[in-house]
């Protein structure tokens, strides 16, 4: 069993990152749904399926479907046969898509920075070390 202030502070963090999450996902001016961008994001580096799609996002291949379709009538995702497997569809963005993804960050990113602005550069630099620490915890 965990000692109590460990798991105090897995609660209080825990709370704490999906708040931040949050308010960067909903209150930074964004242009497009959350769950939109994450896909779009998901396609940056490369062509995917649906069902790699899917199985990255955590999500049903139908409820996958239908983002991707709506992607695609909002011209930010198109759709192509594999090259090496016909029966395959790969998805991937348009000039669009891309535009959109750097958009959105550069929204995110300024809303963050306004946030981080106002605090002293010890508590930047704080700031600093505990997102390297939070990026170690997700790689373990």
């Amino acid at each position: 069993m965990p000692h109590r202030e460990t798991a105090e502070l897995a609660h209080d963090l825990r709370i704490a990152c999906m708040r931040v999450a949050r308010r960067v996902r909903f209150d930074a001016d964004n242009t497009i749904a959350p769950h939109h961008f994450s896909v779009l994001v998901r396609l940056l580096p490369e062509p995917r399926t649906l069902g790699e799609l899917a199985d990255i996002e955590q999500v049903s291949p139908p409820s996958m479907s239908k983002a991707v379709g709506r992607l695609v009538e909002q011209g930010y995702v198109e759709r192509s046969a594999d090259p090496d497997d016909g029966r395959l569809v790969r998805l991937s963005l348009t000039e669009e898509g891309r535009a959109t993804v750097e958009r959105e960050r550069a929204h995110r990113d300024a809303w963050m920075t306004a946030r981080l602005e106002g605090l002293a550069e010890a508590d930047r630099d704080l700031l600093r070390r505990a997102t390297d620490l939070l990026e170690e915890l997700v790689r373990r």
